[in-house]
């Protein structure tokens, strides 16, 4: 089962949680209903246009793994800042580093999608009609699309006692591949970290026998957290640096909402950069919810995640 990326690494450390979704069909509801897209901070209406069309160096786009509008919508507006801008640049979560040569190779024209899809190991579960939709479009303007994530073996390793002490010793060639934190966010975002681990319903091995051990997994898990956050945050500075703008930027929410983890870490790689967010929240609302003010410059209501087999 494909990870949730609501919630990124999380999965990797704390099993298979609540509401990860495969690319299953819309429900009926989701069906009938239109995205409504809000300011996230004063609840006033927006177009879709408005938010593409937002002045930035980087947008980044919280979405919901498998969710059809949620993705549509995505994808949508990655298509209006191509339509405005001949400089931008895609890069996804759900790519890492070292399949960055297989994008380029299918982005040229080397390798035909069947080739692409088996290489980088494409599912339907794991590439849904809106990534396709996003890279297609990225490919036909002629644009590059980033593989912004760190590869697992080296998020796994971070996860470990002394992990980032390990990956320093790797090769350069592997050490390249990876953004070893310069320091790990406090605050909200680890606050919600520990919330999801803890409450989400989420097990992973046997329970801890004491609250040091309880403590040290979730330091554990959070290094890897944190390694994928300041990856990504690393290769959308880099593109930044070869004068792509603007960035978009696509990642399950949980990486940039409430500027999480994601966005702290490219703040401090890429000081005074613009960031503009974008959460595309699971739920229905016709106006700006208590629990979702400041959430994203830009909140977009896509109705609960599709209904997936056990």
């Amino acid at each position: 089962m494909r990870l949730n990326p609501t919630i990124g690494i999380l999965g990797l450390f704390a099993g298979a949680l609540a509401g990860c979704a495969s690319g299953g069909g819309a429900t009926p509801e989701s069906q009938k209903r239109a995205a409504v897209l809000l300011d996230g901070h004063s609840g006033a209406p927006v177009s879709r246009e408005q938010i593409a069309s937002t002045p930035c160096d980087a947008i980044i786009i919280g979405e919901n793994h498998g969710h059809p509008l949620g993705l549509s919508t995505a994808a949508a507006i990655w298509s209006d800042i191509l339509a405005r801008s001949d400089k931008a640049a895609l890069s996804m979560e759900f790519f890492e580093r070292d399949e960055q040569s297989r994008l380029d190779e299918y982005l040229a024209g080397l390798t035909d999608e069947k080739a692409f899809r088996t290489r980088t190991g494409r599912t339907a579960g794991n590439y849904p009609p809106g990534h396709r939709d996003m890279i297609e479009a990225a490919k036909a303007a002629k644009r590059p699309v980033i593989a912004a994530n760190a590869p697992r073996p080296q998020v796994r390793a971070a996860g470990k006692e002394g992990g980032y002490d390990r990956l320093r010793t790797l090769t350069p060639e592997l050490q390249r591949l990876v953004r070893i934190p310069d320091e790990l966010p406090t605050g909200r975002y680890r606050q919600d970290y520990e919330k999801v681990i803890t409450e989400g319903g989420a097990a992973h091995g046997p329970p801890p026998k004491d609250e040091a051990e309880r403590k040290q997994r979730l330091d554990n898990g959070f290094r890897s957290q944190s390694l994928w956050d300041w990856t990504m945050a690393d290769s959308i500075a880099t593109a930044l640096g070869a004068g792509d703008k603007p960035v978009c930027h696509v990642v399950g929410r949980f990486h940039e909402d409430f500027r999480g983890g994601l966005v702290q870490a490219l703040e401090k790689i890429r000081p005074g950069a613009k960031i503009v967010t974008v959460s595309c929240v699971d739920e229905w609302s016709d106006s700006l919810r208590d629990e979702d003010k400041d959430r994203a410059d830009y909140v977009i209501y896509v109705g609960p995640s599709p209904k997936t087999s056990p």
